[in-house]
C-alpha cells in the first residue's frame, strides 16, 4: 500500500482539478478522500467523494480517521491553488519519518502571477496553542500517532468549528509538531489577494460577534487540554481587599507608545479631556519612537501637568515592559486603565465610568466595550467589539 491518503474539501473554483491531479497521479498516494457537503462529479482518477459536514467539524474527521488505512495522511484544511514544488510529498515523508513527529508543515512560496516571494511561518513550541496559528495550506499527520493520541483521550470532540484545533492539541500532547524550513509548496494568489480579509478586520475575527459560536467551541477544547496536560487551574477567585496604600491620585490612564506620529495626540487629548469626580493623570511611556513622536509628546508634556512623559532608560522594553514602568512610576494611580496610542474614548465620561464599575464591585480588573472606527471615525467591520468572551 502507497503511504498517503490526501485530504481536502470541495471546493467549486476553477483551479481545483488542476490543483489536485498532481496529488492523485502520484505514486506515493494511495486515494484522495474530497469531503463535500454536495452532489459532486469530479474527472480526477483516484478520488473518493465523502458526503460530510465541514473539515473542522469533529465528526467529519472522525469518520475520516476511521476509515484511513495509510500510514500517513496529507490535510489540505482550507482548500487553495497549490503547486507542489519537486519532490514535494517525498520531502514531507521523509521529514515525518526521522522527526518521528505527529505533525509535520513546511514553509512555502507565494506566487503572483510568474513572481514567487518565500512566506516562511513560524516554528511551533509548546504552547503554541492559539487555534489559529498558520500552518500554511498542506499539514502531513502521523495515522500510528494519531491513533495513539484518540486512544488516550478519546475520539475527537463533537464540535462543528474546532474539531481540527482539538485533534492538532491531542497529538502535541505525546509527540513533535514539526516546522520544515524550506519552502516545499507554492500558494498561487490573485494580484492584491495575499490577505483573504481586510488586514484590519482580519486582526480581530478572533472577537468578530459573528466567530463567537466558533470560540467558544475553541474555548472547550483548550480547556479539556489543559486538563489533560495538568496545566488547568479552576476559576477559584478571591475577594480584592481594599489596598490601604496610598496613592498620589486616583486613577492613572497609561498610554504605551512608539512611532505613533499620526495619532498619538488625538489619544492623549482624548484622555486629557475626561471629566471625573476624581483626580487622574496620563503616564505616556514611549518606548524610543523614532518618528516625531517624541517630539509631539515633548510639547504636550510642556503644556499639560497632568501628562507624566516616560522615556525608559531600557530600549530592550516591548508593550508589556513599557506598562510595568508606567505602573511602577511614583506617579501612578490607584486605578491603572490602559488607552492604546491610536485609540480615543468614546465619550468625555468613558474613564468615570470604568473606576465606578471597579469602586463598585471590587474588582480587580474591569473590561470594556469598543466600535472599530477608521481615521474619519467611521464604523468599519467587525464594529462593537463588546468583549463577551469575559463573560
Amino acid at each position: 500500500m502507497k503511504p498517503l491518503t490526501v485530504v481536502t474539501s470541495y471546493s467549486p473554483g476553477p483551479f481545483y482539478e488542476e490543483t489536485l491531479s498532481p496529488l492523485a497521479t502520484s505514486g506515493l498516494v494511495e486515494q484522495v478522500v474530497i469531503v463535500a457537503q454536495e452532489r459532486v462529479r469530479l474527472n480526477i482518477p483516484g478520488c473518493s467523494v465523502l458526503d460530510a459536514g465541514p473539515l473542522t467539524s469533529g465528526e467529519t474527521l472522525n469518520r475520516i480517521l476511521s476509515g484511513i488505512q495509510t500510514k500517513y495522511f496529507l490535510l489540505l484544511p482550507e482548500f487553495k491553488q497549490i503547486s507542489i514544488e519537486p519532490k514535494t510529498l517525498e520531502r514531507f515523508l521523509e521529514t515525518a519519518e526521522t522527526t518521528k513527529a505527529s505533525m509535520v508543515y513546511s514553509d512555502f512560496y507565494d506566487q503572483i502571477e510568474s513572481q514567487k516571494s518565500l512566506h516562511p511561518l513560524n516554528d511551533y513550541q509548546f504552547g503554541s496553542i492559539r487555534d489559529d496559528f498558520d500552518f500554511g495550506a498542506i499539514l502531513l499527520f502521523s495515522v500510528t500517532a494519531i491513533q495513539k493520541a484518540l486512544k488516550k483521550c478519546g475520539p475527537i470532540a463533537e464540535v462543528k468549528f474546532a474539531g481540527l484545533y482539538d485533534l492538532r492539541l491531542r497529538v502535541s500532547i505525546d509527540h513533535s509538531i514539526y516546522h520544515f524550513q524550506e519552502p516545499l509548496y507554492s500558494i498561487i494568489r490573485n494580484v492584491g489577494a495575499i490577505h483573504e480579509l481586510p488586514l484590519q478586520e482580519k486582526l480581530f475575527t478572533y472577537v468578530d460577534p459573528r466567530n463567537r459560536d466558533a470560540q467558544k467551541e475553541m474555548e472547550i477544547v483548550f480547556t479539556d487540554y489543559l486538563k489533560r496536560i495538568g496545566a488547568y487551574l479552576p476559576p477559584n477567585f478571591k475577594e480584592i481587599e481594599k489596598s490601604k496604600e496610598s496613592f498620589p491620585l486616583e486613577a492613572s490612564v497609561i498610554i504605551p507608545v512608539r512611532n505613533r506620529k499620526e495619532t498619538i495626540e488625538e489619544a492623549v487629548r482624548s484622555a486629557l479631556s475626561q471629566e471625573t469626580d476624581f483626580s487622574f493623570n496620563v503616564i505616556i511611556v514611549d518606548n524610543h519612537s523614532m518618528d516625531g513622536t517624541t517630539a509631539i509628546l515633548s510639547n504636550l508634556a510642556r503644556k499639560y501637568s497632568q501628562l507624566k512623559y516616560i522615556i525608559p532608560q531600557r530600549n530592550d522594553l516591548g508593550i508589556g515592559g513599557c506598562w510595568n514602568e508606567a505602573l511602577q512610576h511614583k506617579a501612578c494611580g490607584r486605578y491603572a486603565v490602559q488607552l492604546d496610542s491610536d485609540d480615543l474614548y468614546g465619550s468625555p465620561y468613558s474613564l468615570q465610568k470604568m473606576v465606578d464599575r471597579l469602586r463598585q464591585g471590587n474588582y480587580a480588573m474591569v473590561i470594556g466595550s469598543y466600535t472599530l472606527v477608521d481615521s474619519n471615525l467611521k464604523e468599519i467591520p467587525p464594529g462593537l467589539i463588546d468583549h463577551r468572551e469575559w463573560t
